[in-house]
């Protein structure tokens, strides 16, 4: 800091040296204003609907109605489609009689192994009786509970041939056609695509020189091509850690939270994002230069505002020069955030005070006068015939 000094204080003198009594000295100042400070990282991204449900069947059958097509708007609970259930009926039926069937035979070997088992107890019929009548009991019993179970199934089943919306949202795809047969194997067959396009997300791309910088809760604007002239707001959600490398540049996913009242944003739009590392509004602001600015003396200059003595700043402090009428006053400021041209000052001054930010040195220095007494620089081209002196 000292060399620093002795750096600058040498080269005001020489040029003041050089420019000799034509040299002009004024101060140049700032107001301390209430302003806005920001810093932001750009990034683009992909429009996501935070919900989307893939909705199919569990089924298998043909498609019978389909009662919401592509931008339908649909409620949670909703029937959106059926699949033919004659076969699923009779299933049903079927299951029905076969549970039916099932009870009689439980119910009647119940009561003889009711009756067999007293008989047993008196002894009055054999160990192979009791047992083969315990047999049928148990068989009868497990043949009826799985009766029961087929009858849920197929209820079940049938139930399944109705499609109910599973959220609140629109229809964004429609795979299906009335009169396709849909199979059920070891997936779900998808007979609807519906996303909440109330609640939607930007997925963005941030550069790895960038990412240190972005955190929860920040503030986002971004706009995409299809709405050119809008602006949409959001706020950082979360920061994905994977890294994504392409073409030797390495990108990180940051999910922006983006509500979407209007239905505008739709999914896979390609948004531009300003993430706002940096965002205080309506705050005391300084430019930098003042809280770089030293005084300096100018003995021959008896009109510059002369400087009172300094207190030493403590750690994380800085010193301000306020003008008041011929003197620079010292004030210790604390200060805030920066976006590298203003910076915020929490305390030590006030809006509307001027500071000192540097000083201007100017100089008006004269061009060698011709023969006829009037000034030429002594680089310019000579007249012909004109001898060089």
């Amino acid at each position: 800091m000292k060399l620093n000094r002795l750096l600058i204080t040498a080269s005001l003198a020489a040029l003041l040296t050089a420019c000799g009594k034509d040299a002009k000295i004024t101060l140049e100042t700032a107001k301390v204003e209430r302003g806005d400070i920001s810093e932001s990282v750009t990034a683009t991204g992909t429009v996501e609907s935070v919900t989307q449900v893939d909705v199919g069947t569990q089924v298998t059958g043909i498609i019978e109605k389909l009662y919401a097509d592509y931008n339908s708007v649909v409620k949670k609970g909703e029937l959106i489609a059926e699949i033919e259930k004659t076969l699923l009926e009779s299933d049903l039926k079927s299951a029905n009689a076969n549970m039916e069937s099932a009870r009689l035979t439980y119910e009647y070997n119940k009561t003889n192994y009711n009756r067999d088992k007293a008989l047993h107890d008196k002894q009055l019929i054999s160990d192979y009786e009791y047992q083969t009548s315990l047999k049928e009991y148990e068989v009868s019993k497990t043949a009826y509970d799985k009766a029961c179970a087929d009858r849920v199934r197929a209820a079940k089943n049938l139930n399944y041939a109705e499609i109910y919306s599973p959220i609140d949202g629109v229809v964004i795809s429609r795979e299906v056609e009335v009169g396709q047969t849909v199979v059920s194997n070891m997936n779900v067959a998808n007979l609807y695509v519906i996303a909440d396009l109330d609640n939607m997300q930007v997925v963005g791309d941030v550069d790895e020189a960038d990412i240190g910088r972005v955190k929860l809760g920040q503030s986002v604007v971004f706009t995409v091509d299809a709405y050119p002239d809008d602006k949409f707001e959001g706020k950082v959600t979360q920061v994905r850690l994977n890294p994504t490398t392409e073409s030797n540049v390495v990108t990180y996913e940051v999910i922006v939270a983006a509500p979407n009242p209007d239905h505008k944003l739709i999914p896979g739009l390609t948004a531009n994002l300003i993430i706002y590392v940096t965002r205080e509004d309506d705050i005391t602001v300084v430019p930098n230069e003042a809280l770089r600015f030293t005084p300096r003396d100018f003995p021959d200059d008896g009109n510059m505002p002369v400087a009172e003595t300094a207190p030493q700043p403590a750690n994380g402090e800085k010193l301000l020069w306020i003008v008041e009428g011929e003197r620079l006053v010292p004030k210790v400021v604390h200060t805030g955030v920066t976006n590298g041209i203003n910076t915020q000052v929490i305390s030590g001054v006030n809006p509307g005070e001027t500071v000192a930010t540097g000083y201007n040195i100017s100089a008006a220095i004269p061009a060698p006068a011709d023969d006829n007494g009037d000034e030429r620089s002594p680089f310019a081209p000579q007249p012909p015939g004109r001898k060089k002196k």
